[in-house]
């Protein structure tokens, strides 16, 4: 079973083919309580059961609000409705997306930081609290994923244009994780029930500089993300 939340996957329905799992569809606003609800009472009616779940929507903006219902009370909502039909399952599994700025917060980041440590506390106590059971959870931290979150992103307010650009070339210089390695890295980690999950090089690498200097790894994370270009020579 393979449940797809937007219709900006319908190519991927696609490329499935002929396969025998029953595929279906469903649009709904992961911010919305009541939509999360019906979305999980709806997947139980149409395929009886669910074995996995990931909580994978998110958003860059700096707008607290809004950015906060999506990134954190989407995940905390998908978990909440899911939750009881994950476990009639002998095994199951919840994934939720947090970042490598659920690990560090650079500056001017943080709404987005806030979100992603929230996805990160939140998971962390659910795992704790479901421990020895049926259900396994991963916090995933991944490093920088060739995605369009990027270009997607909306301009928050009193952000220029021009500054936008330059957010969006600084961050695909920095993604050098090949999308499909990333979902492979994921399904791996699920496979092992794995607690928390790293995504690419530069996601080890920030985490143990973390570990090393946590009050003050902004040093030297600073001057990466203003060159992009000097971690290739």
């Amino acid at each position: 079973m393979l449940i797809l939340t937007s219709s900006a996957f319908k190519q991927t329905i696609e490329s499935l083919g002929d396969r025998s799992a029953a595929v279906s569809t469903h649009v709904m606003d992961v911010a919305e309580e009541a939509s999360v609800s019906a979305f999980a009472e709806d997947v139980r009616s149409r395929h009886g059961r669910v074995t996995l779940l990931i909580n994978n929507a998110g958003v860059s903006l700096h707008d607290f609000r809004w950015l906060m219902n999506i990134n954190f009370w989407g995940t905390v909502f998908g978990a909440k409705y899911f939750l009881p039909i994950l476990k009639r399952e002998k095994h199951a599994h919840i994934v939720n997306l947090s970042s490598v700025f659920g690990i560090i917060a650079p500056a001017e980041q943080c709404a987005y930081s806030a979100s992603k440590f929230a996805v990160r506390g939140f998971t962390e106590a659910l795992r704790h609290e479901l421990a020895g059971g049926n259900v396994g959870v991963s916090c995933v931290h991944p490093g920088g994923i060739q995605t369009p979150i990027a270009r997607r992103s909306r301009i928050g307010a009193g952000t220029s244009e021009s500054k936008r650009e330059k957010n969006i070339e600084r961050f695909e210089k920095l993604a050098r994780t090949p999308l499909e390695k990333a979902v492979a890295r994921i399904l791996r980690g699920v496979e092992r029930r794995e607690p928390r999950i790293l995504i690419g090089t530069d996601a080890y690498q920030i985490d143990i500089l973390q570990r090393l200097r946590p009050a003050s790894y902004w040093k030297t994370l600073a001057k990466i993300l203003e060159d992009p270009s000097a971690t290739n020579n």
